[in-house]
Parts: C-alpha cells; sequence; structure tokens
C-alpha cells in the first residue's frame, strides 16, 4: 500500500505526466525519435524496450525472493 500511495502522490506532484515532462516535452521526443529512426523501426525499439524492462523487474523478483529465503536457508544449515 506505501508504494501505491507513493505512486500517486509521485503523479499529483508531476501534474498526472510521466517523469514530470509535459504534453510538448513528449511530442517533441516523439518526433525526434521518429525523425532518427524512422517509422519502420520505432515499433522494433518500443518491443526490445519492453522486454528489457520486463527482464528486468523478472531479475529484481528473484533477487527479493533469494533475499526474503536467505534467512530460512541460513537457519536450516544452523540447525542442521
Amino acid at each position: 500500500m506505501g508504494r501505491l500511495r507513493a505512486a500517486l502522490l509521485n503523479l499529483k506532484q508531476t501534474g498526472g505526466n510521466m517523469f514530470g515532462f509535459g504534453h510538448w516535452e513528449l511530442l517533441i521526443i516523439l518526433l525526434i525519435a521518429l525523425i532518427i529512426f524512422g517509422t519502420g523501426k520505432l515499433p522494433e525499439i518500443g518491443s526490445g524496450m519492453g522486454n528489457a524492462i520486463r527482464n528486468f523487474k523478472k531479475g529484481v523478483k528473484e533477487v527479493e525472493s533469494e533475499i526474503k529465503e536467505a534467512p530460512e536457508k541460513i537457519e536450516a544449515v544452523n540447525n542442521s
């Protein structure tokens, strides 16, 4: 619940805009990306970024679960 509250507070402070950027800034960034990469490459780049974010989140969850399980494993070894 704390993470949700912090995320909502962040959205409220930034005016509901992603990363604190306004609509015009995001539009300019998108136009620059279109000029640099073209319309054919953008879906490929977006897909690659999505996969990278998904893999990063998966790695973070794995590390968190290992950290949570570590005390139990240590205790089991000590009791053996």
